[in-house]
């Protein structure tokens, strides 16, 4: 059986992120890694519901690289960062 590895990251909240979550940055302890985008986009939907409302309209950032939201696959490493990166242009 494949061992998981479980770093702490660092979650950085953006614009309308940080607006939802009422934080600039948290830390996240044992993540699993390997994981997809798109279950590290649900993990922190579980522990920031309000980000919902960023569903489909946001992109998250890992060691400063754009990642699209799906099944990309991400291995973390202790001391990584996350950015929630909400749509840029105002509506």
């Amino acid at each position: 059986m494949e061992k998981l590895s479980l770093p702490q990251v660092t979650v950085l909240y953006f614009a309308r992120s940080a607006e939802l979550t009422g934080l600039r940055e948290e830390e996240l302890v044992a993540v699993p890694t390997p994981i997809s985008s798109g279950d590290l986009w649900a993990l922190l939907l579980r522990k920031q519901p309000r980000l919902v409302a960023l569903q489909s309209r946001v992109i998250l950032a890992v060691r400063r690289q754009y990642v699209a939201i799906g099944n990309q696959r991400l291995s973390l490493q202790d001391g990584d960062e996350v950015a929630v990166v909400p749509p840029l242009s105002g509506g």
